[in-house]
């Protein structure tokens, strides 16, 4: 063997070892570009996720808020239109007091009251009712300032009952805005 025989021999070897060593340079290179783009598509799609549940959450947000909005908006509609009858009401007791019927009513409230509290009542009521109340023989109290209705007490002024238009409205308001709900 020759010495030149033994260098080409060692060149070869030297180029089989570089080739060896740059495929697995290439190669490991390779796994090193495969593992860091799966990490950047695996960071992507984190991102893509977490923006997808941002944004889900933010339109459910917007929508629950748009939903209460029109709530609110038609919470205001209904309570308007429950004042605006209620004023009607109101009106219309203001027509009721000057008809015929109203006499009765007043009567109506005084055998009431009387049933309630005993015989002897004393009745305060508007300026317009005392004439009215006379003629049945009540005693009358103090004016008070009211639509219609009286107010009635016991004999020695333990125990009243309230049967004012205005009273009769605020204690039966509920059982009145159901009605007007559902006929609207």
């Amino acid at each position: 063997m020759s010495i030149e025989t033994f260098l080409l021999e060692i060149e070869n070897r030297k180029k089989k070892d570089l080739a060896k060593l740059s495929k697995e340079l290439d190669e490991k290179g390779t796994a090193i570009q495969n593992q860091r783009d799966a990490q950047i598509k695996e960071i992507q799609e984190g991102f893509a996720n977490e923006a997808k549940l941002k944004s889900e959450r933010e339109l459910a947000r917007i929508i629950e808020s748009s939903r209460l909005q029109a709530k609110k908006i038609m919470f205001d509609a209904i309570n308007a239109n429950l004042e605006s009858a209620f004023d009607v009401i109101k009106q219309e007791i203001k027509n009721y007091v000057k008809s015929s019927q109203y006499k009765k009513t007043l009567e109506t409230m005084v055998n009431t009251s009387k049933k309630k509290l005993g015989q002897k009542i004393t009745v305060h009521c508007r300026e317009e009712d005392r004439a009215v109340l006379k003629e049945m023989g009540i005693t009358i109290g103090s004016t008070i300032k009211t639509l219609g209705g009286i107010i009635a007490e016991n004999n020695d002024g333990t125990k009243e009952i309230d049967l004012t238009f205005e009273e009769l409205l605020r204690t039966h308001e509920d059982e009145v805005k159901g009605f007007l709900t559902e006929r609207a």
